[in-house]
């Protein structure tokens, strides 16, 4: 295994933590948490720089990102000429070795090199030359990459006839947490759910509800969020196929996240649905999870969704309830939505709700002043996080 030398391990290397749109202010606020006080949110996610100790903690902490990736090289080029030749300079070595294959990602916008096609082939090309991998696929868009991909993704991003080359550090995209095997109807991200819980700034020091909660995601990540319990902890990143990837490190890492874990969640954590079958896939997902004992989970309508008496005085429920637009008609909805105002109104009058809505209509419904917090999509559909405070 090759390994750098103390000076070279210690460099600062250009990271992005690619987020969902929106999500860019809480994903900062998780790497200044991390101690990255130059951590600064752009559209479409937070440029900080790292160690490489620090790059493999962000991976394995951060909860509303959906990918780390790593500066490679910024050039310009209005040629194929000047992309071959900025190409050949490229460290690749650095980020693939021999028998490791290579996938790019690239896009073009108000650039003469417009071809993302012909812009692969030549970066491909310029790989194979210095390291001997070969070129396994060629994506325009951003979309899921599955477990099973082969190779080290190259993101490429060609902008005003200016070439940003970055290697991506994560792999499988981060909201893949392992535990997650059972959905029910519209499931929702783990990276969102968990910004929903960031959002609402429930820091897992008060109960949490969610009484409509599909497969568990969100109480899943709040039992995860109160245990300090790290995303990352369980799973493989692309970091760890790089040529000097540092075992010991990693380990060293892990460990420390490890002792750092709470052995149980110190409030109360409520997941609820009417639907028995999502009731299961729950428990099936925070057992995977290692979360199970944490959640007082069952099958009941939301109009009995509260906890037990006595309840918390002060406690968050954060759910994720039907759109509209995918789940229910729109009558049935307003009776829905209604029935959540009057849940948190008259059961849990201190606590604090925070939903998901694509419909200011159904907001209206709740019969409670609400904030929105950020704006986002679920499954190609526009929503906001809003929040009403009823402890006032």
């Amino acid at each position: 295994m090759l390994r750098r030398s103390p000076q070279h391990a210690a460099r600062s290397f250009a990271c992005f933590a690619i987020t969902a749109p929106g999500l860019e202010p809480l994903a900062e606020r998780e790497l200044r948490a991390l101690g990255h006080g130059d951590a600064a949110a752009e559209a479409g996610g937070v440029a900080f720089a790292a160690t490489r100790q620090e790059l493999y903690r962000a991976n394995l902490w951060l909860r509303t990102a959906s990918r780390v990736i790593v500066r490679a090289a910024e050039f310009r080029a209005r040629t194929f000429f000047e992309l071959e030749r900025q190409g050949a300079r490229v460290p690749w070595e650095q980020f693939v070795g021999q028998e490791v294959g290579v996938r790019f990602r690239v896009t073009s916008r108000k650039s003469r090199l417009y071809h993302t096609d012909a812009v692969a082939e030549r970066l491909g090309a310029a790989v194979e030359r210095r390291t001997g991998a070969a070129v396994l696929g060629v994506s325009e868009a951003d979309a899921e990459e599955s477990d099973a991909a082969a190779g080290q993704l190259f993101i490429v991003r060609v902008a005003h006839d200016r070439c940003t080359v970055s290697a991506d550090s994560s792999g499988a995209l981060l909201h893949r947490r392992g535990y997650r095997q059972r959905v029910a109807r519209a499931p929702l991200r783990e990276t969102l759910a968990a910004a929903m819980l960031l959002g609402a700034r429930w820091d897992g020091s008060a109960a949490l509800l969610d009484p409509m909660c599909g497969s568990g995601t969100i109480a899943i990540e709040g039992a995860m969020l109160a245990r300090r319990l790290a995303p990352g902890r369980g799973r493989d990143f692309a970091f760890m196929r790089w040529p000097d990837f540092d075992a010991a490190l990693w380990r060293r890492l892990v460990d420390r996240a490890a002792e750092q874990a709470l052995p149980a969640s110190p409030v109360p954590l409520y997941a609820s649905d009417r639907d028995a079958g999502a009731v299961e896939a729950t428990r099936e997902n925070a057992r995977r999870a290692g979360v199970e004992d944490d959640l007082s989970i069952s099958a009941r309508p939301l109009s009995a969704s509260a906890p037990p008496p006595p309840a918390p005085a002060a406690g968050f429920i954060v759910t994720n309830p039907p759109y509209g637009a995918r789940i229910g008609d729109r009558a049935p909805l307003r009776d829905l939505y209604a029935a959540l105002g009057a849940l948190a109104r008259t059961r849990l009058p201190g606590w604090t709700l925070a939903l998901l809505s694509a419909d200011r209509a159904l907001e209206a419904a709740l019969g409670v002043p609400v904030e929105e917090v950020f704006r986002t999509s679920n499954g190609g559909i526009p929503v906001r996080l809003v929040v009403a405070d009823l402890s006032s």
